[in-house]
């Protein structure tokens, strides 16, 4: 007998996200299940702090927070929760969870998953967590836990756990599963699927998006919506969007399954709601990803801001000032930003930003010392000096790295609500080694197609065409970007076919290092999802050691994809929305 599809909504993409959303999910309409994402690479660092100062933390205090409300709300409702609050001490979470319901009245069955802390099998980490699959929340929820909490899982395992459970999908079910998974990264970012963040944010009112929740049918294909009355879009573009969103390869490895992500079709079934469908799973590998952080040392930045006239030689004048402090400093970067405008009305847009980020192993080279020596430049350096803060301690920074370890070397483990542990064997590994994945059939160019370099940043390529027009890329194409570690990855779409034969051949590599040159010496790789008109390019390294000890003027490349569509090439005028009217 075919089940009735499961309800799952989303409450937290991020450790820091809208305290009420738990509320706004439970009373805006019906949902089985409600989960909450809290755990990203900077978090654990954060919370591996937390742990050095008091062992019995680990966790995200937030969740608490949003409980001792939603608790009740669930019970009534008879809705499952599910989230990944626990980060380094899901143990510490469960038993306060218990405390909480103890307090408030309200009788629930709490369980947890543990077994991906590694750090201590990891030389010198600061935090070391393997990225479990849904298969230990599965094992839970079979058991009658109304709220399970966990360590490091995926972040898609939330909603492909539960999934496994409502249908009681087997372990080799991989097309069923990568059908959860995709609706699971559609979900884990919360409101980036719901229009936020989205590249054309002034189509929707997203003064307040709604969170959103997905109708997962017993075939694995999903619905993407959000609760009725609630604000923001659910489209095909917000999900293209997030379906993008910090992925690396057409084949997005999990522990329960490798999703097919050049296999996910999305069909537009009315306001606020996108079909999921198609998608193909393979077996996972047989190892899994382990997240390390480290510290690794200590940083300071000083802004100095320069005004009016002659700005670049204000900033050589301090850049020589600061030469015989800044000797022996493991790195120092400068970074001047011309914010300035010439003949400015007003002082701020008069000024430019000369920004000094400085690194190494010891907190003294980069401590008052040097951010005092150069307020002392006050009275003595280029005219109109001052800077955006007071100087302050250095302060230590974070560096994030990934191993692999055999799946079958993690104790994967869920402790059911009456303490009974059960071992959560890995998935079955493939018997060989998957082949790589079979190139997409590109298109014949399209007639209107400049030749040579296809379009990219030089000014003048294709210019020769009368067809095509200089204009911003983002005048066709929408994109989002952010990281993974020390790599960022930047997705671009288009809404029409006309317009993907054009993207297909225009934005190769070389285009996007031409467009971007700051990835220009970093390894680019593209790859195509056809189903979405989507290029989706990895840039290796351009964000370091990862977001806590980046000193890019944006850490997490959130941003990069909006600077690439601000970026000029020659475009077909055919693919250009007609400009508006005017009366």
């Amino acid at each position: 007998m075919t089940r009735r599809p499961l309800v799952i909504g989303n409450a937290s993409g991020f450790y820091g996200d809208r305290s009420g959303a738990l509320r706004e999910m439970l009373t805006g309409g019906p949902l089985d299940v409600l989960t909450g994402d809290y755990l990203a690479e900077l978090t654990m660092l954060i919370l591996g702090r937390d742990r050095l100062k008091n062992p019995d933390l680990g966790y995200a205090k937030t969740f608490l927070r949003q409980l001792e409300e939603g608790l009740g709300l669930a019970h009534e409702r008879g809705v499952r929760i599910v989230a990944n609050a626990g980060g380094l001490n899901p143990a510490g979470l469960a038993d306060a969870v218990r405390t909480l319901a103890a307090k408030v009245g309200v009788p629930v069955r709490v369980a947890h998953v543990e077994g991906d802390d590694l750090t201590a099998r990891v030389d010198g980490a600061l935090t070391a967590n393997a990225y479990l699959g849904g298969a230990g929340i599965t094992a839970c929820l079979r058991a009658g836990a109304d709220v399970v909490v966990t360590g490091r899982v995926t972040d898609a395992a939330l909603v492909s756990g539960p999934a496994a459970w409502w249908f009681d999908w087997a372990p080799d079910d991989h097309d069923r599963l990568a059908g959860a998974v995709t609706a699971g990264h559609v979900l884990e970012c919360g409101t980036q699927a719901t229009g936020g963040n989205y590249s054309f944010f002034a189509r929707h009112d997203i003064r307040r998006p709604g969170f959103p929740l997905a109708e997962i049918s017993e075939d694995g294909s999903a619905v993407i919506t959000k609760h009725p009355g609630t604000g923001g879009a659910v489209t095909t573009g917000t999900v293209t969007a997030q379906l993008l969103y910090e992925t690396q390869g057409v084949r997005y490895l999990g522990p329960d399954v490798t999703t097919r992500l050049d296999t996910v079709r999305l069909t537009d079934e009315g306001a606020d709601r996108v079909r999921v469908t198609g998608v193909r799973g393979e077996a996972p590998p047989a190892s899994l990803k382990v997240g390390v952080t480290r510290i690794g040392g200590w940083r300071n930045e000083i802004v100095f801001v320069l005004t009016g006239l002659d700005i670049e030689a204000k900033a050589r004048l301090v850049r020589t000032q600061l030469t015989e402090v800044l000797e022996g400093v493991a790195d120092t970067t400068w970074t001047l930003a011309r914010t300035d405008h010439e003949d400015a009305d007003t002082q701020e847009t008069a000024s430019a930003l000369l920004r000094l980020v400085v690194r190494d192993p010891s907190p003294d080279r980069v401590g008052r010392t040097l951010t005092s020596t150069a307020i002392e430049l006050a009275l003595g350096s280029y005219p109109g000096f001052h800077v955006t803060a007071p100087p302050g301690p250095a302060q230590p920074y974070g560096v994030f790295t990934s191993i692999l370890i055999p799946s079958d070397e993690v104790p994967h483990t869920a402790v059911l609500p009456d303490g009974t542990r059960v071992r959560v064997p890995p998935a079955e590994p493939p018997a060989s080694p998957a082949p790589p994945a079979e190139p997409a059939a590109l298109p014949a160019p399209p007639a209107f197609e400049a030749r040579g370099s296809g379009g990219a940043a030089p000014e003048g390529v294709g210019a020769e065409r009368r067809e095509t027009v200089r204009a911003p890329l983002g005048a066709v194409a929408g994109a989002r970007s952010g990281d993974k570690g020390g790599d960022a990855n930047v997705g671009v779409w288009v809404e029409t076919d006309p317009a993907w034969q054009w993207l297909l051949h225009t934005l190769t590599v070389d285009a996007f290092q031409a467009l971007l040159p700051e990835t220009a010496r970093h390894t680019v790789d593209r790859h195509v999802l056809p189903h979405l008109r989507a290029l989706n390019f990895t840039v290796t390294g351009i964000l370091g050691d990862g977001v806590a000890s980046g000193h890019r003027f944006d850490p997490q490349a959130k941003a990069l994809g909006e600077w690439l569509r601000a970026r000029h090439l020659d475009i077909p005028v055919a693919l250009l929305p007609a400009p508006e009217a005017t009366s």
